[in-house]
């Protein structure tokens, strides 16, 4: 007998798009409680002593229930990202720890490891699809990191550790949201010379909302930023700096502070790491990864710093260089980077970025994407019209349609920053698509977030050329996620892929922002309505690798630090966390932070994200993504042969092969770093 789960309830109703505006915090707790207990009902369905080990009556069923509780988890999730509220937050956290119990009982559960395993045993095996032989054997590896092997008192301390885990994740993540929130800077005209005009307006306008004259600035990256780059007031660069980078820590709000939040988490993933037999937690995360060992990552990234360094090097002897002849500024410090840099790069190539950000007009910018991906992939992009039901009523939702006028996928747009809103940019799911026992199609359906600056006195939001990448890049993830042609669920769209692997598309997509046949129709003039002239984006070009070098030394800096933090950390406190940041700072990094520095107690990737000893899969897939890219730019950056070459290989395939697999399918050939340098102007003949 199935449960049935509550109907007056939005988050049990899993026949149509979830109605975000209908869910109230009171629905959290009776809907999560109905959808564990049929998936409770449902374990106990297929692990009883008379059910077959077969596909049909063991994963089938299990993944019904599992779906259904996993979709209501993301709403409540994602809403808590986007719409925060203390009601809301509260009713998140109080179920957290039963949802992640659940989970964790469900990865351990012998009878359920014992029918995979028999499924894997058996004859019926073979007649497996290879995709559906890869879940099984991808479930056996799981269920022995999830503790599945574990016996007594380690298989629960093993599930204690999971419960506070995830508590202290929403804990990071909840200090670094509500420390963002809580510097305010209100200042007046005296202090905001060169700060652009619509940065200017948008201040203006909060202070207004505040009942407050002048400006108002915070630390979201929309209204800091612009300070950070080209205001001249020296005062309010430093304090919009010192606060934004001791956010969440030690130095700022006490209520706020990580420090010792990311240090229990950091002893609790080891402890979690010896408990399943492994050295440390670096060698868990990367069980299911496409790197081998933590000592290959961190060869490849001190191998990519040593490459970058002479680059870097040279990047900051030029600025201090220009600072002090151009500027008077005998001693650059931290809080005028950003702007000297801006006046280099006016200086060195005429360009100013300010001058760029007019040709960005977000409509402009979203139609120009949404032309991209009609011509490389066939399909055609369509607003969806009425009410979406949406969480706030400056989203957008749109329908992806093949060329034969099927739908493919659905995903909505949430695109600017607000208060309550967690800062960054992501995509995530809302339904994978799933071919259904009874011959059903689940079609995908993605939500897409951003935080880019408001419309304001009429005219479009304008966005940096840096934000029209942002766009792109969670566009290339939304792809991988809506244009997968796998049924199983387990291994459609990005699901099943190694998280090393899971930026290839993404950062793949950002290269058409560099091209001229994209930027005639993806950019005009938000007062002349004019397409970018070809003299701006060959000034932009001229600049492309402006301080590439400083830049790939701080991601590098950056993976290497999330690396040994999981590897070689030797206390697991709040000053070893640190000493250990600043070790792997100077041997890193060619620019050195002032001390007072804490941009660790806000790494949410790593504390409070999925990217745990995973950070340096963004240089990884780096690698992936430019050598994927020389395809495009070899056979023409919007040619639909490569486009569908590409779909084909690794947008339609998923998880459900090994990555390395799908980028030869695509290349022809193993990835090599060349093209990664080259895009970034390293080269000896760059040198």
């Amino acid at each position: 007998m199935t449960l049935a789960l509550p109907t007056d309830n939005p988050l049990c109703d899993f026949n149509a798009l979830p109605d975000y505006a209908a869910v109230k915090p009171e629905h959290i707790e009776p809907a999560l409680d109905a959808l564990i207990r049929a998936a409770e009902q449902a374990l106990e369905q297929v692990t009883a002593e008379a059910t077959p080990p077969t596909w049909s009556a063991v994963v089938e069923p299990l993944e019904r229930a599992t779906e259904h509780l996993g979709r209501a988890w993301g709403v409540v999730g994602h809403l808590n990202a986007v719409a925060d509220t203390p009601a809301l937050r509260s009713a998140y956290n109080a179920m957290l720890p039963r949802v992640t119990e659940f989970w964790t009982r469900l990865g351990q559960n012998e009878g359920l490891l014992r029918q995979y395993q028999a499924l894997h045993d058996s004859a019926g095996f073979s007649g497996l699809s290879a995709t559906r032989q890869r879940i099984i054997d991808h479930a056996l590896r799981d269920f022995r990191l999830s503790g599945a092997l574990l016996e007594g008192p380690a298989r629960s301390r093993y599930a204690e550790i999971q419960e506070r885990l995830a508590a202290l994740s929403q804990t990071f993540s909840e200090h670094v949201l509500d420390a963002t929130a809580a510097h305010v800077e209100y200042v007046g005209e005296e202090e905001t010379a060169s700060i652009p005009a619509d940065a200017l307006q948008t201040a203006r306008e909060a202070a207004e909302r505040d009942g407050k004259p002048g400006y108002k600035f915070t630390l979201h990256y929309p209204s800091y930023m612009p300070v950070l780059q080209h205001g001249e007031h020296r005062p309010l660069r430093e304090r919009l700096y010192r606060a934004y980078v001791t956010r969440a820590s030690e130095l700022g709000d006490p209520q706020y502070d990580n420090s010792a939040v990311m240090a229990e988490i950091l002893a609790l993933r080891d402890e979690e790491a010896r408990l399943l037999g492994y050295a440390n937690y670096a060698e868990v995360s990367l069980v299911p990864k496409m790197a081998d060992t933590p000592e290959q990552v961190m060869h490849f990234l001190r191998d990519l710093a040593s490459r970058a360094r002479p680059f870097a090097q040279s990047d900051l002897d030029t600025l201090r260089a220009f600072a002090k002849d151009k500027l008077g500024m005998a001693q650059l410090e931290a809080w005028d980077i950003a702007w000297a840099s801006e006046k280099l790069r006016q200086s060195h190539y005429a360009l100013s970025e300010q001058e760029v950000r007019q040709y960005f007009t977000l409509p402009t910018v979203i139609a120009g994407l949404f032309r991209v991906i009609e011509t490389l992939f066939g399909v055609k992009l369509r607003k969806v019209k009425g009410d979406i039901h949406a969480w706030h009523a400056d989203v957008e939702l749109y329908e992806i349609e093949s060329a034969g006028g099927q739908s493919m996928g659905l995903f909505y747009l949430d695109l600017y920053v607000r208060d309550g809103k967690r800062s960054g940019a992501w995509m995530d799911h809302v339904r994978s698509r799933w071919l259904r026992c009874d011959g059903t199609l689940q079609t995908p359906v993605a939500t897409l977030t951003c935080n880019f600056p408001s419309p304001v006195g009429g005219k479009p939001a304008l966005l940096s050329h840096d934000d029209v990448q942002t766009l792109f890049h969670e566009f290339g993830h939304g792809l991988h996620h809506m244009l997968t042609q796998v049924d199983d669920i387990a291994v459609s769209g990005i699901s099943g892929v190694e998280w090393d692997a899971v930026e290839l598309p993404s950062q793949l997509m950002e290269n058409f922002c560099w091209e001229w046949e994209v930027l005639r129709f993806l950019t005009r003039h938000v007062d002349s309505g004019e397409p970018m002239p070809r003299a701006l984006f060959d000034k932009m070009l001229a600049a492309k690798n402006f301080q590439s070098g400083m830049q790939t030394l701080r991601q590098v800096e950056f993976s290497l630090l999330d690396m040994r933090l999981h590897h070689d950390l030797p206390t697991f406190t709040p000053a070893g966390i640190e000493a250990l940041v600043e070790e792997n700072r100077r041997e890193v990094a060619v620019l050195q932070p002032p001390a007072f520095n804490r941009f660790v107690c806000s790494f949410s990737h790593i504390f409070a994200g999925g990217y745990a000893a995973g950070y340096y899969s963004y240089k990884w897939a780096e690698v992936l993504s430019a050598d994927a890219y020389e395809r495009f730019e070899e056979e023409g950056p919007l040619s639909p042969a490569v486009g569908k070459s590409y779909h084909q290989a690794i947008l339609s395939v998923g998880g459900s092969r090994d990555a390395i697999d799908s980028f030869k399918a695509f290349r022809g050939r193993e990835p090599r770093i060349d093209a990664l340098l080259r895009h970034g102007g390293m080269t000896a003949q760059a040198a």
